[in-house]
């Protein structure tokens, strides 16, 4: 398939601010039990909130370039029970919306207890909040992912995996995105979003490791001779016909060489996964590192996403086997 970058931002923008979400979240309920300390609500989890949507609004914008009539955008809401783009489409405005308000209650500074639990501990609006954004971050991870895994003609995407990955991409970078971030605002919490960042990329490493080593052992369940419909044992393409290029060789397949996919995932690898995973140890005694590790592997990501849209072999270019 073709990248198209706006699709690229869009899935890796929203991608660090969900993750970003998560982290905060995260801290603050290893606050509440007492594992860490208190952080201030606004210059924190306000200021943090505030930082996850400008990621998930840039992606936002990035959509609509992918759009042909842009002004028509509203109508893909309305298939929200076969389709999983309609159910992404209402699961990101919703996500923002939860955000603002969890960002709000904090800036407002909601923590009046609403209920106890039988520990005696307070739950305030911001805890509900919180959980409730949690549980629509994944809802619009798994329907992002699922807009490509449910796929079944596109055998690189149409596995468990892909889902998988989308989810274990955005939570490293977002837990990397936090360490940046708690550098700046709340030193004290860089080294735990740092440990935590850590076993999140190891785990999309191997994960991701797993949907590289599975795409490069399939086998087409189509060939040429379904593809032009004949049942000839011999088929050779000598020529495309025509005048050259058209739409189906523009838009499913990239147009790159061999090598320079392996020099790609090679690449993303490498930043995605290895620069953070040796930098974030050290960044833990120097905070400061963990905003040049979250630059690599969203410089990385990029590159990765690429690589996913790209490694999908559209069964058309069976037919098109000059060009492809």
């Amino acid at each position: 398939m073709k990248p198209a970058f706006s699709v690229i931002f869009l899935t890796t923008l929203i991608g660090v601010g969900q993750g970003l979400l998560l982290a905060l979240y995260t801290g603050q309920l290893y606050s509440f039990f007492d594992l860490l300390p208190v952080q201030d609500s606004r210059s924190f989890y306000a200021a943090g909130s505030a930082l996850v949507l400008v990621f998930l609004c840039a992606g936002l914008i990035a959509s609509f370039f992918h759009l042909g009539r842009p002004e028509r955008a509203w109508r893909t809401a309305t298939q929200w029970r076969s389709s999983w783009l309609s159910r992404e489409v209402i699961a990101l405005p919703a996500f923002m919306g939860l955000v603002i308000l969890y960002g709000g209650a904090h800036w407002l500074d909601w923590h009046t207890p609403l209920f106890s639990l039988p520990g005696g501990r307070s739950i305030d609006p911001t805890l509900i909040l919180g959980a409730l954004s949690t549980l629509l971050c994944f809802t619009l991870f798994v329907s992002t992912a699922m807009i490509y895994a449910s796929l079944r003609f596109l055998q690189e995407w149409n596995s468990p995996l892909t889902v998988i990955n989308y989810i274990l991409l955005g939570g490293a970078s977002g837990f990397v995105l936090a360490g940046a971030f708690a550098a700046i605002v709340a030193p004290q919490l860089s080294g735990f979003y740092a440990g935590w960042a850590i076993i999140i990329t190891v785990l999309a490493l191997i994960s991701r490791s797993a949907s590289l080593l599975r795409n490069a052992h399939l086998k087409p369940k189509s060939s040429i001779r379904t593809a032009i419909g004949i049942k000839h044992p011999r088929i050779v393409q000598k020529a495309q016909g025509g005048m050259g290029g058209s739409f189906n060789t523009r838009e499913f397949f990239h147009g790159k060489s061999p090598g320079f996919m392996r020099v790609l995932k090679i690449s993303f690898l490498v930043l995605v996964f290895f620069v953070p995973i040796a930098l974030l140890p050290v960044a833990m005694k120097t905070p400061q590192l963990i905003i040049i590790a979250f630059i690599f592997q969203y410089i990385g990501l990029m590159a990765e996403r690429w690589f996913f849209f790209a490694d999908a072999n559209h069964p058309q270019n069976l037919y098109y086997q000059g060009i492809a």
